[in-house]
């Protein structure tokens, strides 16, 4: 079979949609009428995400001072959509639990993902936007094209990871190379069949093309947020989806974040500061 990225997307049955609760829960947030209670109420007929959700905020990761005990009270602390994409993270980390380490380390995957997210997240918080936590999102979802891949053709991902090294190229190219598409290419047509935001969707396809000419403005900002962040997350070697090298840097991006270069010590601090707390949080969530 000639594999295409949809092909491999339209194939995985298990991973074809969110959690019914996940979508009631992004349309109670997106409704103009709704309120915390109507969010409070979807979260509570899944008690396992209401456990999961209320063990990620009273988590080092935010450092409240007071234990935060109902969902209601997280809602009203965390806000309406930092809560929902929270649901999110949990959502998909728990969905892929228990895959095979066949062709890399899934624990060394989640390393390298969570320290994306972490960085991501610094990132933003830095540029001082709306909703740091849809850039911890991204971050830990950049490379879930590569889960498709490692599920559907684990051969062709280890002839793309032997071609890698044996030609000192990055394992994108590898990828392209060998099946005339990346794992970013997968990632951004699961999460357009996932129908997340646009900023999510391109930020994962194009974190390796964050200057392409399909981004515009705004999805151009958050494609290299998160290019930035793998960056970094790469060259700190927190984990790895597979990749052996420290992709380049795009000075493009670099420029659009706006952001000084002096960030970057403090950036690396926070990260290893957080990176753990945030590990153990995924850690619980797949016990």
């Amino acid at each position: 079979m000639k594999w295409t990225a949809e092909k491999l997307v339209a194939q995985v049955k298990t991973v074809s949609s969110l959690p019914t609760v996940y979508l009631r829960l992004n349309e109670a947030v997106n409704d103009p009428h709704g309120s915390n209670r109507d969010i409070a109420h979807v979260l509570s007929e899944d008690p396992g995400l209401t456990a999961r959700l209320l063990h990620i905020v009273n988590s080092a990761f935010y450092g409240f001072p007071s234990k935060i005990d109902t969902i209601t009270r997280a809602v009203t602390v965390i806000g309406t959509k930092q809560l929902r994409d929270l649901a999110l993270a949990t959502s998909v980390i728990e969905m892929f639990d228990g895959m095979a380490d066949d062709v890399v380390s899934m624990e060394s995957f989640w390393q390298h993902s969570i320290a994306c997210g972490v960085t991501a997240r610094i990132l933003a918080t830095y540029r001082r936007e709306n909703n740091v936590e849809r850039f911890f999102v991204a971050g830990l979802l950049h490379d879930i094209g590569r889960l498709i891949m490692f599920m559907k053709i684990p051969e062709l991902c280890q002839q793309a990871l032997q071609e890698s090294e044996t030609s000192n190229t990055l394992l994108y190219e590898a990828e392209y190379k060998i099946l005339g598409f990346d794992h970013a290419n997968v990632g951004g047509l699961l999460l357009r069949q996932w129908q997340l935001p646009e900023s999510t969707t391109n930020a994962v396809a194009y974190h390796h093309k964050p200057c392409h000419p399909r981004l515009d403005g705004a999805h151009h900002f958050d494609a290299s947020l998160i290019h930035v962040a793998d960056i970094i997350a790469n060259s700190m070697q927190l984990g790895s989806s597979g990749e052996r090298y420290v992709p380049p840097l795009n000075q493009d991006a670099w420029q659009k974040l706006g952001l000084p270069e002096s960030i970057l010590s403090p950036t690396i601090k926070q990260l290893e500061h957080q990176y753990m707390d945030a590990m153990h949080i995924v850690q619980a969530i797949a016990a």
